[in-house]
């Protein structure tokens, strides 16, 4: 149970089928030796920026005196914020390049806010080790779709993954709304607010 409640907050803040999309239009004219080299390079660019904000994270907060419901109000409105501009206006598409496993696959679109903000929240409840885990799981999920991307998309269509990719977006926004909720109750029984 622990598993499924640290692995779908992060799937869901991944959004596979937005970053596959973006994906598809960044590789389309590459070779497949050149798509690898950008699948290796998004998904290993993707856990090191998590699992460092994962042990870095903590440090910042104490420097900042920011508190982990501090953190969970902020990341709550900007999941928010994150899920409805992602129903309203899907990720803009950018210009092609080698180094697109790095930047923006990589960062921001496999780990961006949304992610950061999820696993910092996950470890607080769950422990590192579950976490640390469901990442490298959903990792390993990402890197599986830009494999088979082809084939995906083939079988979905386009339109197939553009509703997919709403249906994650609304699910963020909710769990966003949550992540607000709890932080706001932990600050008023913790007589902080």
């Amino acid at each position: 149970m622990a598993f499924l409640r640290t692995f779908i907050p992060l799937f869901v803040a991944i959004d596979i089928f937005a970053v596959l999309g973006m994906f598809l239009t960044l590789t389309e004219d590459m070779t497949r030796a050149q798509r690898s080299s950008i699948i290796r390079s998004s998904v290993i660019t993707a856990f090191f920026a998590g699992i460092t904000f994962l042990f870095i994270g903590r440090w910042i907060f104490l420097l900042l005196g920011i508190t982990v419901d501090d953190f969970r109000i902020a990341g709550g409105i900007l999941l928010l914020v994150i899920a409805v501009s992602e129903i309203i206006k899907p990720k803009e598409r950018k210009e092609r390049s080698q180094m697109a496993g790095i930047v923006p696959i990589g960062v921001p679109l496999i780990v961006g806010p949304a992610v950061l903000t999820t696993l910092l929240m996950l470890v607080e409840q769950f422990g590192l080790l579950m976490t640390v885990f469901s990442f490298i799981v959903n990792l390993f999920i990402v890197w599986l779709s830009f494999r088979w991307a082809g084939n995906i998309v083939r079988f979905l269509g386009k339109e197939g993954i553009l509703a997919f990719s709403k249906i994650m977006a609304l699910l963020l926004g909710a769990i966003a709304v949550m992540m607000i909720r709890i932080g706001i109750v932990n600050l008023l029984s913790d007589g902080n607010l």
